[in-house]
């Protein structure tokens, strides 16, 4: 009979509301900007992307390392509510690496164009690199700055 043996359970944390709403953020970001990516091509326009993605190594490589990002950043929203540590810094991570990419790219020093923000000055990429990565610095202040999210992280 399994009803009466006696098993070891440990009391687990709850989930701040700050953490829940940081990974609801994360894949609700990632989500519309898929959406705004499809609005903005079409689905034409989404073929010949794919399609010139494709033609070398190097921009198959940022295609797919693009994707391998959105997918990272949706398994760190699962793993942050459930209080994994190397979740929101590897979310950390990625919003660094994506940042300087597109801080690259913006420049000129990387392709496709997609992966990149217009402007006629470095101080116009600027600010439109941080008005356009702003929910994800939300997120990362949710993650890192309240104390009852680093006391959920600390004691899991």
């Amino acid at each position: 009979m399994g009803f009466f043996k006696k098993t070891a359970h440990h009391a687990k944390l709850n989930v701040p509301a700050l953490v829940q709403v940081a990974a609801i953020a994360i894949i609700m970001i990632r989500c519309v900007d898929v959406l705004m990516v499809f609005n903005l091509l079409g689905w034409r326009g989404l073929l010949d992307f794919v399609q010139r993605s494709a033609q070398t190594w190097s921009l198959t490589l940022v295609f797919l390392g693009s994707l391998f990002l959105v997918f990272v950043e949706i398994l760190c929203a699962f793993s942050v509510v459930k209080g994994r540590r190397w979740a929101r810094w590897l979310y950390l991570g990625t919003q660094v690496v994506a940042t300087g990419y597109l801080w690259a790219a913006s420049l000129g020093y990387g392709y496709p164009e997609l992966f990149s923000i217009a402007g006629g000055s470095r101080r116009e990429i600027f600010h439109a690199l941080v008005m356009q990565k702003l929910p994800d610095l939300l997120v990362l202040f949710l993650l890192f700055v309240p104390a009852p999210s680093r006391r959920f992280f600390r004691l899991q």
